[in-house]
Order: C-alpha cells, then structure tokens, then sequence
C-alpha cells in the first residue's frame, strides 16, 4: 500500500506534472515573472469559476486579509467579529491594523461560527464580521448579511478552506463561498483544495469600487506607477505560482468532489463507534472537505492520535489552542458570549487524511485501525 500522506501533493503532481512542467518552464522563458500573462489568466479563470465574482491575487491568505480590511477604510479602534476557533490569521490581521477582535462561538457540530452569537456581540464599535467557512463548509451566509445589512457592517468572508464550495445567499439560491459579503479572501497554501507549490492568495469582490482599491492596495497605493493614493502593501501573485494554479483550476471541482466521496466513505466506516463523531454538513452550505475533522469523546483524542501515528497513520489536530487562550492574542481580544463549545471542541477535534487521491485500501486500513482502538 503507498504510504498514507495527510495531503498527497506528491501523487498529485505526478498526475498533473507533464502539463504542469511545460506551464512552469514556459513563464521562466518569458521572464514575465511579476504581474504576467499567467497571473492575469488565472485572475480570469477564478472569477469565471467563482459565479463572475473579481479576482485580485496576491502574496498569501493572510495578505488577502489585511488588504481586505484596509480597502474598507476601518479605523484603529474599530470592533471586527471573528470566530475564536480559527486559524490565527483570521485574528492576526485585526489586531496588526490596531483594531479589537470581538471572538464568538462556533456550533459544535459543525464547528462554523454561531450567527446567534453576532448580534450578542455588537456594539458601537462594532464595523465588519469575518465569518470563517472552515474545514470546507460555509457559514450560514443568509443570516450574516441580514445581520450585517441591518447593523450597516462589511463582511469579510475567510474562505481559504472552501474554495469551491457553494452556500446558500440571501435570495435563497446558492452561490460560491467568497463571493456573498462586500470582499471574499483565499489561501493557495500547498495543502488547500486549490493550492500551488509555494504561497499565494486572492481576494474577490463584486463591487467594481472595491476591486479597483484592492488592486491598488496590493500594489504599494499606486493605480500609476510611482504615485501613490494610498499607504499600501507590496503583495502579489508570483507568476510562477500563477502558472501552477492555471494547471490545477480546471481540476478542481473534480477534486472536491473526489473528496466528498473519500468522506462519504469514512462515515460509512465510522459512524458506528459511539466515542467520536463524524462531521456533521451543515444546512446552509456544501461540504468540500479541506479538512474531515472528527469529534473523539471521552479525552481518548491525543491516545487515539498517539495510536494511529504508531501505524503510520497521520493526523492532525486543527486547533488545539482557540485564539482567547493564544498567549499572544488572549490580553487583546474581546469576548462578550459564552465559549463553551470552542472550549469543548479544541480537546476533542483530530483530522484525517484528506485529499482527492485517498484510495479505498488506505481508507479502510484507517478506519479498521481507529475501530481497534475504540475495541480494545
């Protein structure tokens, strides 16, 4: 059996790698490394996959973030609703443009951010919500906007971890993660659904006005070379990884949907054991499985964790710590709602292997291994 890899980027590769090559080696011999031909395609390319939405890359997703913010003119001081149970970055970029992260809770079964905890959250300060669509599923994006049109807020979608991934809007059809609030943010990073061999990121609009000032922020404050309108950042899409990207696109809902079926059969394997629980799908939204993210009861997570890397099984813990008892963050953020389930969920949540190339020998060697444990 090929040995298990969290994320096969390896294999993946291999598969793609006579076209990838070609696409790599070609953007070296046009020397269009900066603001190429490729970047422009893949620009294209997504905003066509995205329901039309405008793309703008850049260097990473956390760049994505902080651009985002900043094109929305928010003020130090300013209050931003994030969920605690998240990647730092979501948090990061707030605190680094001087504003206050207000941190709320996240549904325990399908670990997105509780809309219900948003209006308990508000204040006067209160001017943007990052809803966090995490492990490849959406938030329930028809609650947020509603919250957020009548409370005159901006919502920032954190969507690199369901790029793909349709949910349900306020007209009550369904649309692309990332492109329902005012600016949408993805992540390239190696391991997502669509990512490329290096870092790189993108954010997404359909207000042509936002468009036109995330460019130019991403680009030191400049729409004309040398005069700048505003203080910005030097954050852009290399070429190369543009190239990568280009391969990888048309691909992609393949992929996520070769994911869905891995995931379908772990549950098939899995939903009988009483000490863990199987992600739940969330009513508003796809699931396209970036992260297939167990609940383990009874503190047998890191002895389950333990256990499977004995058998070369990897697995990985997304996030131990939530961002209110991050040493870092814990003296800064705010929080005026219960976080009981963040606190609960951070102890028992362990990931699987992932990714589209799973083979059903691999999956079952997995799941008979996690049965022995909870057998023994």
């Amino acid at each position: 059996m090929y040995k298990i890899q969290m994320v096969d980027v390896k294999g993946q590769y291999q598969k793609i790698k006579k076209d990838l090559d070609a696409r790599v080696i070609a953007t070296i011999e046009s020397g269009a490394f900066i603001q190429g031909p490729e970047v422009k395609l893949f620009e294209s390319g997504l905003g066509g996959l995205l329901d039309n939405a405008e793309v703008v890359g850049c260097a990473n997703g956390t760049d994505a973030l902080q651009i985002a913010l900043m094109a929305l003119d928010l003020q130090p001081g300013d209050e931003v609703i994030v969920p605690s149970f998240t990647f730092v970055a979501s948090v990061e970029v707030i605190v680094l443009l001087g504003m206050v992260p207000v941190v709320v809770d996240v549904d325990p079964e399908t670990f997105l951010m509780r809309t219900e905890d948003i209006e308990a959250s508000l204040s006067p300060k209160t001017k943007a919500i990052i809803p966090v669509h995490l492990f490849g599923q959406c938030v329930d994006m028809k609650s947020v906007m509603a919250i957020a049109e009548k409370n005159n807020l901006f919502v920032i979608e954190d969507n690199a971890q369901a790029i793909g991934a349709r949910c349900a809007d306020t007209s009550g059809g369904m649309k692309m993660a990332g492109t329902i609030g005012h600016i949408g943010c993805t992540s390239f990073y190696p391991s997502k659904n669509l990512g490329c061999y290096g870092d790189g990121g993108a954010v997404m609009s359909r207000d042509a006005a936002l468009v036109q000032r995330l460019k130019m922020l991403a680009n030191h404050g400049m729409e004309r070379r040398y005069y700048h309108d505003a203080i910005g950042v030097n954050s852009r899409l290399d070429s190369i990884q543009a190239a990568i990207l280009n391969v990888k696109l048309p691909h992609l809902i393949r992929w996520n949907t070769q994911r869905q079926e891995a995931a379908a059969k772990y549950d098939a394997q899995l939903s009988g054991i009483d000490q863990l629980e199987t992600p739940k799908r969330a009513a508003s939204s796809e699931h396209i499985f970036h992260q297939y993210t167990l609940r383990i009861k009874e503190g047998r997570r890191d002895a389950l964790q333990k256990f499977l890397a004995e058998k070369e099984i990897p697995s990985m813990i997304y996030y131990p710590v939530p961002m209110h008892e991050q040493g870092a963050y814990k003296e800064v953020v705010q929080c005026r709602v219960p976080l009981t389930h963040t606190n609960t969920i951070s102890d028992e949540v362990l990931s699987l292997p992932m990714h589209p190339d799973l083979t059903d020998e691999q999956i079952q060697y997995i799941c008979d291994h996690i049965k022995a444990f909870f057998s023994a």
